[in-house]
């Protein structure tokens, strides 16, 4: 077993006995805990007594909340599950009090909320279909029918869920009958206009995420591409976080920016925004779908 350093927060960890059929089943653990010595001892002991092999490891050593966070990726035998390896991690995890999980090679099940703005969804599209996303699109839900074609096209049921103020009570629990019947993992909003509720917020707390069209806070409300060229931006971002009650304050996930200047009028800097929330987006949906996001507390630690 080696252990090679790569800066003071991360390190990659390579296990090269036992050697692994190619068939064997692939796992991923997350934790976090209060840091303390031994931790990372435990874990790899643990592995390798199950004939486990590491193929990724990544910690953060956090030392201002006197926090770890980890992420090990491991292949081994089939006959393990993530419900045996989470029983038999227990003893490991009262010990140093871990908050943890373990999964599979199951891709999570992904429901997409979209309204009239589809860059977003037309992009998801595009990586699921290519295999990059991480995650299957199963569903798109809409409070619009403008983009019923394009979820057809891509041989996806659409959901047309109107709201109005008298209708979104009744419309936010079809949502969560939506996400029960479909075995959901993670809600998407994709640009999707309409202020979710606080007690929709907590049922799909950590497993929904939004796109913002600003580094955030900034350029709140209607019309944002305006507001920044009257404000002569020179820089356009878009952040992917997930959904609170708190609106579009929830942790952060990814920022995407690009420059721009003097030159770029409304329409070119909704265009250019387009591409950095299409991005940003992209990019938070595959990392949760990899369990490459680690909430801690009102921020995350992603390990890409």
């Amino acid at each position: 077993m080696t252990l090679v350093a790569t800066d003071s927060s991360t390190s990659t960890l390579t296990q090269t006995e036992p050697r692994v059929k190619d068939q064997a089943q692939k796992f991923v653990l997350t934790l976090s805990c209060v840091e303390r010595a031994g931790i990372v001892q435990a874990v790899t002991t643990f592995l390798f007594e199950r004939g486990f092999n590491i193929d990724e490891h990544q910690q953060f050593d956090d030392g201002l909340r006197e926090t770890l966070h980890l992420r090990t990726a491991f292949s081994g035998s089939p006959e393990y599950t993530p419900e045996r390896l989470q029983e038999e991690f227990g003893t490991i995890a009262d010990r140093f009090e871990m908050k943890f999980s373990f999964h599979d090679q199951t891709k999570q099940r992904i429901l997409v909320m979209v309204s009239k703005f589809g860059h977003c969804l037309n992009d998801l599209i595009f990586r699921w279909r290519g295999g990059s996303l991480g995650g299957d699109i199963v569903v798109v839900v809409s409070n619009h029918e403008t983009h019923r074609a394009m979820a057809d096209a891509a041989g996806l049921p659409f959901i047309y869920l109107p709201v109005t103020p008298e209708t979104k009570a009744d419309a936010e629990q079809r949502l969560l009958d939506l996400v029960d019947e479909h075995n959901i993992d993670l809600v998407v909003l994709a640009r999707y206009m309409q202020v979710l509720s606080d007690d929709l917020c907590r049922s799909l707390e950590g497993r929904a995420i939004n796109i913002h069209h600003s580094f955030l806070p900034g350029f709140k409300g209607a019309r944002p591409y305006h507001q920044a060229y009257d404000r002569g931006v020179k820089l356009v971002g878009a952040t992917a976080h997930y959904v609170t009650a708190e609106l579009d304050e929830g942790p952060i996930i990814e920022q995407e920016v690009i420059r721009v200047d003097h030159s770029y009028g409304p329409t070119a800097l909704s265009t250019v925004g387009q591409d950095a929330e299409a991005l940003a987006l992209s990019r938070a949906v595959r990392w949760h779908c990899e369990h490459r996001v680690l909430l801690d507390q009102t921020s995350t630690v992603v390990f890409r």
